[in-house]
């Protein structure tokens, strides 16, 4: 819910002035075409009955390397020099923007190099090597990934391909509000709400600029886990809140420690406000994806889903679209997730 207090627009932090618009987020589309999947919004109607509303999935797991992340990775590289892509990239990620920066780089022909955390789902590494990038490891708790990051560029005269506060990525994962504006009036639909996984923000910044422009008056929230909802509280805060270093949560794909300097001067404007789950929440629209839609959704993918289930927001007799924004978790994970229902 909107619990911010009203901030007069001379209160808010500038709006980066590298943000992209509605413009950028249609050339990265045409960019991405016929190499980024249009993922469906799915309806079903036991799920319905159940919510008392209607639930739209925008499924991201469905996307290349099985997460949105290959948006916003592709564009960003795709619109490179040449001279500059053959440097390479180097980017930092928990695994699903390595995935993605992986698997452009692999399809455009560009060297990789990924700084992931020792604690990485296996599933994720294992995809990162296999797209071709060489991946270096470090402590998520002791050292800087920012810093690695920044060095081995610097080394190899190699771009940085941002996770979340890079324009060119932002402006890729725009393409799904795209597409979830169109999709929706493809369907007649009058969207109440969109809800979207928030890390560092740009899934979400992306997003709720491609709906202000295509889908006026569509509200769009954020959701994050418990701990780590920074964007949330820097929202009702009017200013860039960090997260507790203690915080824990098994929603992996989502624990950046605080929201981007673009994302956040884009969301405070763009953001009606945040949601936020347990992990036990997010557990069960894990499960619920599973048994109703037939899907398999990471536990950071879920957390929108989550907050319709967990009524955060209440779906009774309106009509929303929730974006699960990956499906990258381990077997052994998901197994226990599904036990536990």
């Amino acid at each position: 819910m909107d619990d911010r207090p009203a901030l007069a627009p001379d209160q808010l932090p500038p709006l980066a002035p590298d943000a992209p618009d509605i413009a950028q987020i249609e050339q990265a589309a045409e960019r991405i075409r016929g190499e980024a999947v249009v993922t469906p919004l799915l309806e079903v109607p036991a799920a319905n009955a159940l919510l008392g509303g209607r639930l739209l999935m925008k499924p991201e797991m469905l996307q290349r390397t099985g997460s949105f992340k290959f948006r916003g990775a592709y564009n960003c590289i795709a619109a490179l020099a040449p001279e500059v892509r053959r440097r390479g990239v180097v980017t930092y990620s928990s695994g699903n923007h390595a995935q993605g920066v992986a698997a452009a780089a692999q399809a455009l022909d560009v060297p990789a190099l990924i700084v992931m955390p020792q604690d990485a789902p296996a599933i994720k590494v294992e995809n990162t090597r296999g797209y071709g990038a060489e991946v270096v490891f470090y402590d998520r708790y002791t050292e800087s990934r920012e810093e690695i990051g920044e060095r081995l560029a610097a080394e190899r005269g190699a771009t940085i391909v941002r996770p979340y506060d890079e324009p060119g990525v932002i402006a890729g994962q725009g393409t799904a509000g795209l597409e979830i504006a169109w999709q929706a009036a493809a369907k007649g639909v009058t969207l109440d709400a969109v809800l979207v996984p928030a890390g560092g923000g740009g899934l979400v910044a992306g997003i709720s600029t491609a709906i202000a422009a295509r889908s006026p008056g569509t509200p769009v929230y954020c959701c994050e886990p418990a701990g780590f909802d920074d964007t949330t509280r820097s929202l009702i805060a009017g200013a860039w809140i960090e997260n507790d270093p203690a915080a824990r949560s098994f929603c992996d794909a989502l624990l950046a420690p605080t929201p981007g300097r673009i994302t956040f001067t884009i969301n405070i404007r763009r953001l009606t406000g945040g949601l936020v789950v347990s992990d036990a929440e997010v557990a069960e629209a894990m499960r619920f994806a599973f048994r109703h839609f037939k899907v398999v959704v990471e536990p950071g993918g879920a957390v929108a889903l989550a907050a319709v289930i967990a009524g955060r927001l209440p779906i009774a007799g309106k009509t929303f679209a929730v974006v699960c924004s990956g499906g990258n978790v381990d077997p052994a994970v998901f197994r226990e997730v599904l036990a536990g229902g």
